[in-house]
């Protein structure tokens, strides 16, 4: 296969310029009241994909937001990689905290990124990533060197648990058919350190209501003699964990799987400097599970996050009320062997079981999804680690992330085939943060390599 540099420096501003145009559209899949800009850039998807050199791009229909369907088949002889990627972002509060506008694109260059990064809400999670993609298929198509046969399905829902997914690909299995997924949606080590994201960890995902008294008190007439939920749901929250920053619900380790120590030494091999690590962080000390290294306590451990919390008066000056509810959001991020209802449920009986009297409490199920691991001996695999050799110069390293992408394991259990998870982001971008951004090296590094991929697996497949 041809180098793609030259197509890529050629038409790079181009490039640059489509994506930022993406970017600009604020397609906040958690609120409803940007429902028109998420189906706008479902049309966006569209077109570029049929640019791109899809022979047959359709929106489809879910009972909540679109998928976005295209493909280019040059012959059902050969194989067929499937891309998925998804065209909605994270809300961007808050919104003070952003250096620019979230959905107003700029180029800056930073230290990390001499030759500038796109800063924009969803410009590394997933639209940047997921328009490599797109980009690729153009410069395939644009040189006819499309080796194989290529499906896109990109969703509008990933940042609110892909609640429609299931319901699509159990109605299309037909449709999207394929010998490989090909993801990115995750990150690498450093730009001059290549990986390839091997496993992901699965996701419970609650919201816990804690009510006290039928309305607001006086906490000067009430306080101290009736329950304040506010209290109580902060009680019950450290109560998650012990000393060591253990897990307390019964039953949670049940079914963890403990790697090997002989994983655990090849997982050491992956460059890191703890230093450095908490320099970006801007803190003084990590923190974690007791007996495990950084790298595995946000990888192959399991952990419980309290995402969001409020109750009670939160305005300017002073209130003294004692609130008649409080709330949380909690994250429980698993890995291999967790079953993510089993644990949600585990999570519901004990977080009921220690409300003291004085209080009523409900938990409410989200989302969530299974963990999945992409194992290095498959063709894939080896087909991705063949395309980062070309462009990178470099042999990449698997590497487990702490992540989810609940799908994965999906697609596995309804599509029967492994997804390779190919991601070009960096820990430093910010996802799901205040002035997220992707690297223009990146970005470019990017569609330069999948080609490379599409090549060796068709070969490879032969």
């Amino acid at each position: 296969m041809k180098s793609a540099k030259s197509y890529i420096e050629k038409n790079k501003e181009r490039f640059l310029d489509e994506l930022v145009e993406l970017l600009k559209i604020p397609s906040i899949s958690a609120d409803s009241a940007y429902k028109k800009d998420v189906l706008k850039t479902a049309e966006a998807v569209k077109k570029q994909l049929a640019k791109a050199g899809c022979d047959s791009v359709e929106i489809c229909e879910t009972p909540g937001y679109p998928i976005v369907y295209g493909e280019k088949m040059i012959d059902k002889k050969l194989p067929t990689i499937l891309v998925y990627g998804h065209y909605d972002v994270q809300p961007p509060d808050p919104l003070d905290l952003w250096d620019s506008p979230p959905f107003e694109p700029v180029i800056k260059k930073t230290k990390l990124h001499p030759e500038g990064a796109i800063f924009a809400r969803g410009s590394c999670d997933d639209k940047g990533q997921m328009y490599m993609h797109v980009k690729a298929l153009e410069y395939m198509t644009s040189t006819n060197q499309l080796p194989c046969n290529v499906k896109f399905m990109i969703e509008g829902e990933e940042e609110v648990g892909s609640s429609s997914l299931e319901w699509f690909v159990t109605k299309n299995r037909k449709k999207l058919a394929n010998d490989v997924i090909l993801i990115s949606d995750t990150g690498m080590i450093a730009k001059d350190v290549p990986s390839i994201t091997t496993g992901l960890r699965g996701l419970s995902y609650v919201e816990v209501e804690v009510t006290g008294p039928n309305r607001d008190l006086h906490s000067g007439l009430y306080g101290g003699a009736v329950a304040n939920p506010i209290n109580i749901l902060t009680k019950m929250i450290a109560s998650l964990h012990d000393k060591n920053n253990h897990i307390t619900i019964p039953g949670f380790y049940d079914d963890v799987q403990n790697l090997s120590k002989k994983e655990r030494e090849k997982m050491a091999e992956a460059p890191f400097n703890l230093k450095d690590y908490e320099k970006a962080l801007d803190i003084d000390a990590v923190y974690g599970e007791k007996g495990y290294s950084t790298n595995e306590r946000n990888s192959i451990r399991p952990t419980l996050d309290v995402n969001g919390i409020w109750g009670g008066y939160i305005g300017e000056g002073a209130k003294t009320v004692i609130a008649s509810k409080a709330f949380a959001k909690i994250s429980m991020r698993l890995v291999p062997n967790q079953d993510w209802k089993k644990i949600t449920e585990l999570f519901k009986n004990h977080f009921e079981s220690i409300a003291p009297e004085g209080v009523r409490v409900k938990v409410k199920p989200h989302h969530g999804g299974q963990a999945y691991v992409t194992p290095i001996d498959s063709l894939g695999y080896k087909a991705a680690e063949k395309a980062y050799e070309e462009t990178f110069g470099k042999t990449p390293i698997p590497q487990r992330s702490g992540g989810s992408i609940p799908i994965v394991a999906l697609f596995e259990k309804e599509l029967k085939s492994k997804t390779i998870l190919m991601g070009f982001g960096l820990d430093s971008d910010a996802i799901h943060s205040p002035n997220e951004h992707f690297g223009v090296w990146n970005y470019l590094k990017g569609i330069e390599t999948i080609p490379q991929f599409y090549h060796f697996f068709t070969e490879m497949s032969k």
